[in-house]
C-alpha cells in the first residue's frame, strides 16, 4: 500500500491496467495505446438564463476506445465534472463493455454545472446547446450517449430531438435511456440495479450465503441503489441501512425500500425515517452487514476506511467507489468485492438492448428484456469469478484481464492505421 490515495481517478484506471498487463504479459505498445483516449472534446456552451444573463458552461466528451464498436457512455451534470473525471469514466466504460461482451467501445460526457440550482428551461437550453456542439461526433454507429448523474430520460429526449433536427429525420438510436414514448425500452430503468442484484446473488452462491435473510446496506439511495434494494428484498434479503448525500439511516430490524423511497420523495432525504436512527455516510460504509452496496460517487472506499469495512460482499453500484489500495485491503480481509465494471454493467447492457430495438424498429416485453439481461449478467459474473480464482487475484483484476484480452484481440486484428 502506498498510504496515500491519488486524487485523480484516471490514475486508478492506469494502475489496474498495469496490474492486468503484467499478469497477461502484454506488449508494452498495446498497453500504451490503452492509456490514452482516442479523442477528447471540450466545448463551451453559452446559455441564456431565466434572468436574461448569459452564462457559459464547459462541456466534455471523451471517446476513449472504439476497437470493439461505437463509443458508449453516459453524460453527467455536476459541479465537480472535470476532464480527469470524464477521462477515467470513459476508460472504465471501455473495460465495462468488454467485460459484459457487447459490441461497444467506451466514452463519457459531462457538463460542469449545478442542475439543482437551474430551472427546467435552463437545463433544456444547456442540454440542447451541448448536443448541438457535439453532434458531429456522435451518432448511432459512432457514439451513443446515455444518462448518468443528474441526467435522465428527459435530457436524452432533448439530445435525440436536437440531433434529429440537425440530420433531418428522427434518430432514436442516437441515445439510450430515453422515455418509453420516444423509443425507450421496458426494463431499462431498473437494468443497472437489477444487474447489481444479480451479481450479488451470484456472489452469495459462491460464498454459501443464503440471500434469503442476508443483510445489506446502500450508500447512495438513488435509482441504482433503490432498484437493487427492491430486487434483493424480493429475494428475501433485508436492508438495514441506507444513505444519500444528506446522511443516512439504520435499523437492524429492517427498512422497507419502497417505504424509504416514499419518505425520500416527500422530504427530499432518507434521514428522519420513522423508527430508524440517523448515521453518516461514512458510518454506513462501515456498518456490519453481509452485503455493502456503494452506489454514490467515486473514491468512497479508500486505504483510510477499507480496514473498517465489516461485510462479506461489496457490490459496486457506483463507478470507481474503491481505490486500488483499498482493493488490496478488502482482498486480504477475504471480502469479495464485485467491481463496478461488472457490478453496474447492467446499465450499459440495458442500453445495448434499447439500441438494438431502435435499430430494428421493434419493441421487446419487459420479461424478454429481463431474461436476456439475466443470462448475460450471470455469464459475465461466472467468467470474472473463474478468472480471479484461476490467477488468485481480486475480482477487479479478473475483470480487467478478461476485458483487456478482448480489447487486445480486437486491436491486433484491426492493426495500426494509418
Amino acid at each position: 500500500m502506498s498510504g496515500k490515495e491519488s486524487s485523480n481517478p484516471f490514475d486508478a484506471y492506469v494502475k489496474n491496467l498495469e496490474i492486468c498487463a503484467e499478469k497477461l504479459k502484454l506488449d508494452p505498445g498495446i498497453v500504451k495505446r490503452f492509456k490514452h483516449p482516442k479523442r477528447t472534446l471540450i466545448v463551451s456552451c453559452p446559455v441564456k438564463m431565466d434572468n436574461g444573463e448569459i452564462e457559459v458552461f464547459t462541456g466534455y466528451r471523451v471517446q476513449f476506445n472504439d476497437a470493439r464498436g461505437p463509443y458508449k457512455g453516459g453524460i453527467r451534470y455536476h459541479p465537480n465534472v472535470n476532464l480527469d473525471e470524464v477521462k477515467a469514466l470513459a476508460a472504465w466504460m471501455t473495460i465495462k463493455t468488454a467485460v459484459i461482451d457487447i459490441p461497444y467501445g467506451g466514452a463519457k460526457g459531462g457538463i460542469t454545472c449545478n442542475p439543482l440550482k437551474m430551472s427546467p428551461g435552463e437545463i433544456e437550453r444547456l442540454t440542447r446547446r451541448y448536443a448541438f456542439m457535439i453532434k458531429d461526433f456522435i451518432g448511432p454507429y459512432v457514439d451513443v450517449p446515455a444518462p448518468d448523474v443528474y441526467t435522465s430520460g428527459r435530457e436524452m429526449a432533448w439530445i435525440m430531438d436536437t440531433y434529429s433536427v440537425a440530420v433531418g429525420h428522427k434518430v432514436p438510436e442516437v441515445v439510450t435511456g430515453k422515455p418509453l414514448e420516444v423509443g425507450g425500452s421496458l426494463g431499462r430503468e431498473s437494468s443497472t440495479g437489477r444487474g447489481l442484484a444479480i451479481c450479488v446473488r451470484e456472489a452469495c452462491k459462491r460464498l454459501n450465503i443464503d440471500v434469503k435473510g442476508a443483510t445489506f446496506v446502500v450508500q447512495g439511495y438513488g435509482n441504482v441503489g433503490i432498484w437493487a434494494a427492491r430486487i434483493l428484498q424480493g429475494w428475501g434479503a433485508r436492508m438495514i441501512g441506507a444513505s444519500d448525500s444528506k446522511g443516512g439511516v439504520y435499523d437492524a430490524k429492517g427498512i422497507d425500500p419502497n417505504k424509504l423511497l416514499d419518505h425520500k420523495e416527500k422530504t427530499d432525504k432518507v434521514m428522519n425515517y420513522p423508527s430508524a436512527k440517523s448515521i453518516t455516510n461514512e458510518e454506513i460504509l462501515t456498518t456490519k452487514c453481509d452485503i455493502l452496496l456503494p452506489c454514490a460517487l467515486e473514491n468512497q472506499i479508500t486505504d483510510k476506511n477499507a480496514a473498517n469495512i465489516k461485510c462479506k460482499i461489496v457490490g459496486e453500484g457506483a463507478n470507481g467507489p474503491t481505490s486500488p489500495d483499498a482493493d488490496e485491503i478488502l482482498y486480504n480481509n477475504k471480502i469479495l468485492d464485485i467491481p463496478d465494471v461488472l457490478a453496474n454493467s447492467g446499465g450499459v447492457l440495458g442500453s445495448y438492448f434499447e439500441w438494438l430495438q431502435n435499430l430494428g424498429r421493434q419493441t421487446w416485453t419487459e420479461e424478454e428484456f429481463n431474461k436476456k439481461l439475466e443470462e448475460k449478467m450471470v455469464k459475465a459474473f461466472e467468467g470474472v469469478y473463474e478468472m480471479s480464482q484461476k490467477y488468485k487475484v481480486n475480482m477487479r483484476t479478473g475483470a480487467y484481464m478478461i476485458a483487456v484480452k478482448r480489447l487486445v484481440d480486437a486491436t491486433e486484428k484491426l492493426g495500426l492505421f494509418p
